[in-house]
């Protein structure tokens, strides 16, 4: 795609996402507002963390054909039982991108989601983690109340987005989350958007993204295991994923 073109594509998509929001977050708002008359906080909440995940859903949709997503369920996931997912990170757009995940969820992210205007504050009122601002023991109190609760937990476990194929290393905590609430981890891979956008900018590339949520690996097929073997197990199991799909 020429300058031209690829300056287009960009003017509209930035354009529409502005006016889409202008729209969605409003009514989302209302909705989750209307709701919580009705219903207890805890349901409140499921409601406004799937109204998040629905406006995802919907700039994912308006982005089409410029940029496609293609999600699939290779594992059989049970939405009913919390879990701890696990996503390799190759750009700013992955964090929009678990929308298209069927269950309750938060994400343990980085400082900056919570610097954006209007989804920064919808980040923190959802019960999003704060993994830079919080003590390793207020961390480990939360999303574990967040587990117990039924509540799924996001991590990208490289830390920082690794802007190409290659993957980074894997920080160990969410494995040690795993392993002190006992849950299963499903591996996430995402592929396909490394240049939407790439590293250190806003120009967003056409391209088809995929999404691959593999096989739960429950708690008794890793319990003998120390955080570090697993974190490489894991990491070696979407690291071999990603090879297949791309090849």
């Amino acid at each position: 795609m020429n300058s031209v073109l690829l300056f287009g594509m960009n003017l509209y998509l930035y354009s529409l996402f502005f006016l889409v929001s202008a729209v969605v977050i409003p009514a989302l708002t209302l909705f989750v507002t209307v709701a919580s008359f009705f219903l207890t906080h805890r349901k409140t909440m499921k409601r406004f963390r799937r109204a998040i995940n629905w406006y995802g859903r919907v700039m994912m949709l308006f982005a089409y054909p410029f940029i496609k997503v293609h999600y699939e369920d290779l594992g059989g996931s049970d939405a009913s039982k919390p879990s701890v997912i696990v996503a390799n990170h190759r750009s700013a757009s992955d964090a929009f991108l678990l929308c298209f995940l069927r269950e309750e969820f938060v994400q343990v992210v980085n400082v900056w989601p919570f610097r954006l205007p209007v989804l920064g504050i919808y980040a923190k009122l959802s019960g999003y983690l704060n993994v830079k601002k919080m003590s390793p023991e207020s961390f480990l109190s939360k999303a574990l109340q967040l587990l117990r609760d039924g509540i799924s937990i996001a991590f990208f476990p490289e830390g920082t987005r690794s802007a190409s194929r290659k993957m980074g290393n894997f920080h160990g905590t969410a494995f040690r989350l795993a392993m002190e609430a006992r849950v299963p981890v499903a591996p996430l891979c995402i592929s396909g958007n490394e240049n939407i956008p790439p590293k250190g900018s806003l120009l967003l590339r056409p391209g088809t993204i995929r999404i691959r949520r593999l096989a739960a690996i429950p708690w008794e097929e890793y319990r003998d295991l120390t955080a570090f073997a697993f974190k490489n197990r894991v990491r070696e199991i979407i690291g071999n994923e990603l090879s297949r799909s791309e090849e």
